[in-house]
């Protein structure tokens, strides 16, 4: 798969990676012989990144790829975790270097490294990203060679933009679909100029640009796309990219049968969308199952796409979805 440098890492990723929320928690329950299993065909498909948390099943996902790289130990993938969701709030007063110290001391066991590769402050609240000290913070760990590297996921293009000011920061992780568009128009162009690597996450819009869904489609109470429908445990535009499910699955219809004119299935035209988008280092997807993660990774490998297929996709974006989202984040 084609690999690409992950902004100021100076690390190679693959363009279609892993994320890993699925093999933690809120998405319904996963075996452990399942994630590993997952992890498995991931990396045989040619992924080379896996995205992860802390928080995350508390912690289990971070132990699941723990377990699977001390079974492939000279895999050297690449593995980002993210940090400060387990404080009570993530808000500056939690932004500690104490609390970072802990934070990545805990990480570093769940994952059996004594450096982590990537730590990204996990869509703290703004005023983080606006603190000098919080930086200095994240160099101090570099220097004591706790992290290699650090970065932030972010909920809003102000954050993003703001992040990519820092000169420590050497990725953004940010929503980027078919169905949020808004981080081409000055993110991405942005980061590039700054050489700051993009990870783009929840490409599916948590599985709704599969075109699987219909309005009568039910999920465990445990799955945020059950729970967290208008934003009751967390930033709603995590789920279905924060579009009302029942337009999303009248958008996604429409969306999954400009795909297949162009000789697609619609999750592997939407990952390819992602990933072709200049200024995309790696796009994540999360997968559930074996074939899954297989399916995900073909999308690396999808020609240029064609140009009747952007234009209807562009205009399908504007007509459905723009007024709902692209001035909320």
């Amino acid at each position: 798969m084609e690999q690409r440098t992950l902004g100021r890492t100076g690390r190679d990723v693959s363009i279609i990676g892993l994320g890993t929320w699925q093999l933690g928690g809120d998405w319904g329950d996963v075996a452990q012989d399942d994630a590993l299993a997952v992890l498995d065909a991931a990396y045989a498909a040619g992924v080379t990144m896996f995205d992860t948390a802390d928080v995350y099943g508390d912690g289990r996902s971070e132990q699941t790829i723990g377990a699977w790289r001390r079974a492939n130990p000279d895999a050297g993938v690449f593995v980002a975790t993210k940090m400060i969701r387990r404080a009570g709030a993530p808000d500056l007063a939690h932004a500690t270097l104490d609390n970072f110290r802990a934070w990545t001391d805990r990480s570093r066991r769940n994952l059996g490294v004594d450096t982590l590769d990537l730590v990204q402050l996990h869509c703290p609240t703004s005023d983080v990203y606006e603190a000098d000290r919080v930086f200095d913070d994240l160099d101090t760990l570099v220097a004591e060679g706790a992290i290699a590297n650090y970065g932030v996921s972010v909920e809003t293009v102000a954050e993003a933009l703001r992040a990519i000011e820092r000169p420590g920061v050497a990725s953004v992780q940010i929503i980027l679909t078919a169905f949020r568009r808004k981080p081409l128009d000055e993110v991405l162009p942005a980061a590039a100029a700054a050489g700051v690597g993009i990870i783009a996450r929840v490409p599916l819009a948590s599985g709704l640009l599969s075109g699987r869904y219909t309005r009568e489609t039910t999920f465990a109470e445990n799955d945020h796309r059950a729970f967290n429908r208008h934003g009751e445990a967390f930033d709603v535009g995590e789920t279905f990219s924060g579009v009302d499910y029942e337009v999303g699955v009248d958008a996604a219809q429409r969306f999954a049968a400009l795909a297949r004119e162009a000789g697609l299935e619609p999750a592997t035209a939407a990952l390819a969308w992602v990933a072709q988008q200049s200024g995309v280092t790696t796009v994540i997807p999360g997968a559930r199952n074996p074939e899954q993660a297989r399916a995900n990774a073909a999308a690396g490998d999808v020609a240029a796409l064609p140009q009747a297929f952007l234009d209807g996709v562009r205009d399908l974006y504007d007509e459905a979805i723009r007024p709902l989202v692209h001035d909320r984040w």
